[in-house]
């Protein structure tokens, strides 16, 4: 996946990880994405708990184990190698002793000398080979720093003056990668962590994501709001038993507001408690759609479909009445349209306009040039 930055608000640069390679190479649909501040904080969390005292106590147990198996491997390493040296030695002697007068025994025992060597030569090679995968031991004094980093890395991490370089180059030292699966289009992200060495971490991350229905357990919410509000609870009282009970609104909020609420109740048809009594909505007119209904039905963000309203890329209208949603005109000649448009990157909007632009100013000079020659 790549990353990608977008500003926000407070003028900070947010990540956000992005599988487009289907997209851009081929002209498929983005394969998946979620905001990077989820998966950084999750990624941040194992580091720190990987490296607390006492977890990097039985690490440094663990490794200070191995090495005793790779000090026994490394014996029995040494004592092949000495018996070869023994075989080299032995075909050496048999060889300095052979009378010159007998040729075919002084070839035979030439034959095996080479072959003694080639023997040795070889196992020497993947002894080398061998020695070179081997990770490097650490002496006693680099356990020892290891040990103080342990008490002081995350009051250094979260430092002032800790660069994210430096966060980085600490974390490719322990994590090998780490695979991300968006489970669907829900919130929920599999998360697999494979660390240094082979172990590997599996768990689960919460993404914000757009609209309540992509929620896993929307269903379960929707219910529960209902039975609440269909028990006269006001939108503010819904919102607390929904916190309590541990149920979170999408995008980058971390509890339900009485606003949230209301837009819940909302989607799923019911009034919100003591603001039973509505006012009477108008009759809508062929291929009209309130802009809530619209964005359910065609699976398009609602913010998204609000902001082509303001760049006039959907043609819509606004009642007068207070707090009266939008209604939007598509009929399925314009709802085509709309996926298509949604489908489309930004940048290619950007080409497309650029294009358009471009094709005026030439329409517009071929007139000039056809009037110049007509006064002619």
């Amino acid at each position: 996946m790549a990353v990608h930055y977008q500003r926000g608000r407070d003028g900070k640069l947010w990540p956000k990880y992005e599988c487009g390679r289907l997209k851009s190479d081929y002209g498929g649909e983005l394969c998946q994405q979620l905001a990077g501040a989820c998966l950084d904080r999750y990624a941040t969390g194992l580091l720190l708990a990987a490296v607390a005292p006492a977890a990097l106590e039985v690490s440094l147990a663990a490794a200070e184990q191995a090495q005793h198996r790779r000090e026994a491997v490394d014996r029995i390493w040494h004592q092949r190698l000495e018996r070869a040296d023994c075989a080299v030695n032995r075909a050496r002697r048999q060889y300095q002793l052979a009378e010159p007068e007998n040729r075919l025994v002084v070839r035979e025992l030439e034959r095996s000398w080479e072959q003694a060597l080639t023997e040795r030569q070889q196992l020497g090679e993947e002894y080398d080979r061998f020695a070179a995968t081997r990770p490097r031991v650490l002496t006693a004094e680099e356990c020892e720093q290891i040990r103080t980093l342990a008490h002081d890395l995350p009051a250094v991490w979260r430092a002032p003056t800790t660069t994210d370089t430096d966060r980085k180059q600490l974390m490719r030292h322990l994590i090998e990668k780490i695979t991300v699966t968006v489970i669907g289009d829900s919130e929920r992200v599999a998360v697999q962590v494979t660390w240094a060495g082979g172990h590997r971490t599996d768990g689960v991350v919460i993404r914000p994501v757009a609209r309540l229905d992509q929620l896993s357990y929307f269903p379960s919410l929707a219910a529960r709001a209902r039975e609440l509000s269909e028990a006269g609870h006001p939108a503010t009282s819904i919102a607390a038993v929904l916190n309590a009970e541990g149920l979170r609104p999408p995008k980058r909020v971390e509890e339900f507001s009485a606003t949230g609420v209301r837009e819940l109740l909302r989607q799923i048809g019911c009034s919100s408690g003591r603001h039973r009594r509505r006012l009477p909505e108008p009759q809508l007119g062929p291929h009209e759609w309130w802009l809530n209904d619209l964005a359910r039905h065609t699976r398009i963000p609602r913010v998204t479909l609000y902001g082509w309203i303001k760049r006039g890329c959907v043609t819509a209208r606004q009642l007068d009445e207070p707090r009266r949603p939008w209604i939007v005109q598509a009929d399925p000649e314009e709802l085509e349209r709309l996926h298509r448009l949604h489908q489309q990157s930004r940048g290619r909007r950007s080409q497309q306009a650029w294009l358009d632009d471009q094709q005026k100013a030439i329409l517009h000079h071929n007139e000039g040039a056809q009037n110049d020659d007509g006064e002619t």
